[in-house]
């Protein structure tokens, strides 16, 4: 007598996991074997993972990574020079708990924006919000929040990620505006939160990179003296991969040919 209603109720509380949990339930002739809190369990469980789930595609979301990258897909080449027991304890993320940050160096096509987005994402399932930017593109973001009068806000939204990924530091210039904004967003997180850093520059090139030493000390003393470092080697990941792909198919007519022959043969 009480169903319909109820499960009207659990629909306007937007309880959807428990109400598809009940419905089966009342599907399901066993089910009524089951104590009252044996089946509230279930009802409880359903909307939990349900509202997790939806938690986790929010924060993937909102992160907007580089890629759809995750830590079992990491290549652990010996040429790479990346240890797979380092990657391990970063994918723990207790650096994030502890406010530490993560510096990815490495010649262009090492995966380092690979292995950002990977611990990015681990960071999204494991419940703490993540924010991708290049570096580029974010103090083009910053110029035009000035002209608009969204650059408090902008930089409010930045500081408050828990991982802010910086892609690509070091490929343009940075003005005197650079500077200055870049140091307003790691004085906000300095303690605080986690900052990435892909790079292809040579750590000790950052200084000179930055230009002003006065700006550049306050810069790295932020950024470098609390993270972790990880410099990649070996050539391009792209082309590696272009290289396989190229021998697959080679590999797929070889064997389409054969085939071929084979079938005018009989």
């Amino acid at each position: 007598m009480l169903t319909h209603p109820l499960l009207d109720k659990l629909r306007q509380l937007r309880c959807q996991g428990m109400l598809e949990s009940l419905q089966e339930q009342l599907q399901q002739v066993d089910m009524q074997s089951l104590s009252f809190e044996d089946r509230i369990s279930l009802m409880i469980d359903r909307e939990w993972w349900l509202r997790e789930n939806n938690r986790i595609k929010k924060r993937l979301k909102n992160a907007n990574l580089r890629q759809m990258a995750s830590m079992e897909d990491i290549d652990y080449d010996p040429t790479r020079g990346l240890s797979k027991a380092v990657m391990q304890t970063l994918s723990f993320c207790q650096w994030i708990r502890e406010h530490q940050n993560l510096l990815l160096i490495g010649p262009t096509g090492t995966g380092k924006s690979f292995l950002a987005s990977a611990l990015g994402h681990k960071a999204c399932l494991e419940g703490f919000t993540v924010r991708y930017m290049r570096c580029p593109r974010l103090f083009q973001e910053l110029a035009l929040a000035k002209g608009d009068g969204r650059y408090l806000k902008l930089i409010q939204q930045i500081s408050k990620s828990q991982v802010l990924i910086l892609d690509d530091w070091g490929v343009s210039p940075m003005d005197e505006g650079h500077r200055r904004d870049l140091l307003e967003i790691l004085d906000d997180r300095h303690q605080c939160a986690s900052t990435i850093v892909t790079s292809q520059l040579p750590l000790k090139h950052w200084h000179d990179f930055i230009g002003d030493p006065t700006l550049a000390d306050a810069i790295l003393d932020r950024l470098i003296h609390n993270a972790h470092k990880i410099e990649l080697k070996g050539e391009s990941m792209r082309k590696k991969n272009n290289n396989l792909n190229e021998i697959k198919q080679l590999s797929n007519s070889q064997e389409e040919k054969q085939g071929s022959s084979q079938t005018q043969n009989k």
